[in-house]
């Protein structure tokens, strides 16, 4: 239990149903669904597209996601891999001609297909209850009518504001300006579209009116999208991997999302008596950080489009794990892993509910960067993700660009279990920091005893690249220890991350958990 005497959250309790997610607008309309008799799933829906016009600079139905869920009454896990293609006639080797060394971030040629609406709709049609158009009203109506722009929404904005290009700026800018905390903010042409979705389903956005939108926008400035790249896009399901730390199992989508690089970090993690060492003292992020550094190396290397990830069971082999925890020097850093050409972005949004059978959802969306590619459509407003640039240019390399491949993702939803029961959803926002942390926060739960919303409030390291990412949760003294270590730390400006998990108890309560680092909250009835 906190100390009350100092700020903080504490959990949030209930019986029937929860919802943790980043804006509280989300997290009321799911728990409505639930109160209607809808299911955790219609719930999610519901306040995944919400959050869209919530927090517009990190998803939209421009995008992608990957859910996970654990229907009622069953101790499976089911995963849908909401995530698009490159268009048919992208080829690596055209950009490499062009002198490019890497996928140029707001342009056309880093716009996938956007995956999101085919899997809702998808979604919907196989674990709903209440019917696509009573999921998308409370989003239709929102974005009609506006949202006011939260804090830290605000801050975000501010800082990606600039990626905005065309008529981008003014669909994404408040009379031409980034809007302030408290400033509404509308979106009267997604209304449309989601009006659209909601009476004919996933070809009003696949094809026609929308889809040829979306296509001048990109067309115009290069691209190589055409009317059947996007009448073709389709969700496909996928088998979950999980890899056991300290009594509990770790599910994850598996790629072309980055779950593995978790369950990697967290066999590496294994090796070590992270117990016995402090939790926020430099011995623990030290080995964190190096784990890290291996783990994501991996990652580059081999994960990719579903057909094409090499040596998976590789890299969830626990021989692997040992061989790569004995390269860790306990008193020195190693260099940073070789980045992948695509660059570090930390935009997504995360949400978790649970309903009233137990159904339990954890489901993440995205744009990748902040704004996407900064390309949006004219008439509708439609701000298209740049997940292309999870893609690299290097030729032959099993995530190397190419028509109709799915690139590498960073975003990944996250379940734990325990004796084959799912017992909490969770999520952690961040773009690359995600497999961390999701290492972080099981390792503060199994390692540390925290309860879910102590695990999220406490301070986090990040290695990204050159930099050790220090959080100002983290003592001086720590800090100086580290860079003694060899590390060059820094406090970002950004805070790392952001999360939310429900925890299942076996007596029938809910306990929802939300990130401080965010606007949101966990709400339940």
């Amino acid at each position: 239990m906190r100390d009350f005497h100092f700020p903080g959250r504490s959990p949030v309790l209930a019986q029937n149903g929860m919802c943790a997610t980043s804006h509280p607008l989300a997290a009321k309309v799911a728990v409505d669904m639930l109160e209607r008799g809808g299911s955790a799933m219609d719930a999610a829906i519901a306040g995944a597209v919400l959050l869209g016009i919530c927090e517009p600079q990190m998803t939209g139905i421009g995008g992608d996601c990957f859910v996970l869920v654990s229907p009622p009454g069953d101790e499976t896990v089911a995963a849908l891999n909401g995530s698009g293609r490159a268009p048919a006639a992208a080829r690596a080797a055209d950009l490499r001609e062009a002198d490019h060394a890497s996928i140029p971030l707001q342009s056309p040629h880093a716009v996938t297909i956007p995956g999101a609406i085919d899997a809702f709709c998808t979604l919907s049609d196989r674990w709903g209850k209440l019917g696509l158009d009573a999921c998308l009203a409370p989003a239709i109506h929102y974005a009609e009518t506006g949202v006011p722009v939260a804090p830290r929404v605000a801050f975000d904005w501010a800082k990606d504001a600039a990626t905005l290009q065309g008529v981008a700026r003014d669909h994404y800018l408040v009379n031409g300006a980034v809007p302030s905390p408290g400033q509404m903010f509308r979106a009267p042409g997604q209304a449309e579209v989601l009006r659209r979705i909601a009476r004919d389903g996933r070809d009003a956005f696949y094809t026609g009116e929308v889809a040829d939108d979306m296509l001048a926008a990109l067309n115009a400035l290069g691209g190589v999208h055409t009317a059947e790249d996007f009448a073709g896009a389709a969700c496909t399901d996928a088998t979950p991997i999980a890899g056991p730390y300290k009594g509990v199992d770790l599910v994850e989508h598996p790629p072309n999302g980055q779950g593995a690089t978790a369950i990697l970090m967290l066999n590496i993690l294994s090796q070590f008596d992270i117990a016995g060492m402090a939790p926020f003292g430099a011995e623990r992020a030290h080995i964190e950080a190096e784990a890290a550094k291996l783990a994501y190396d991996a990652r580059n290397r081999f994960l990719a489009d579903p057909d094409r990830t090499a040596r998976l069971e590789y890299m969830l082999a626990p021989e692997t794990a040992v061989r790569l925890a004995a390269l860790i020097d306990p008193n020195r850093a190693m260099p940073a892993a070789a980045p992948l050409t695509e660059a570090v972005h930390k935009d997504t949004i995360y949400i978790t509910v649970v309903d009233r059978d137990r159904m339990a959802v954890s489901l993440i969306y995205s744009i990748f960067h902040g704004f996407g590619s900064g390309i949006a459509s004219e008439k509708f407003g439609i701000l298209l993700q740049n997940r292309g640039a999870g893609f690299t240019l290097e030729e032959g390399h099993p995530n190397e660009l190419a028509g109709g491949r799915r690139p590498m993702h960073t975003i990944i939803p996250g379940m734990l279990r325990e004796g084959g029961r799912v017992t909490m959803p969770f999520g952690v926002m961040g773009g690359a920091y995600q497999p961390n942390g999701h290492a972080r926060f099981v390792s503060n739960l199994r390692d540390f005893g925290m309860d879910p919303q102590t695990a999220i409030d406490a301070p986090r390291s990040f290695a990204d690249g050159e930099d050790l990412k220090v959080e100002r949760g983290y003592s001086d003294r720590v800090r100086a220890e580290l860079a003694d270590l060899g590390h060059r730390v820094t406090i970002p400006e950004t805070p790392v991350g952001g999360a939310q998990a429900i925890l299942i108890h076996g007596d029938g309560v809910l306990e929802g958990a939300s990130d401080p680092r965010k606007d949101g909250c966990a709400l339940g009835y």
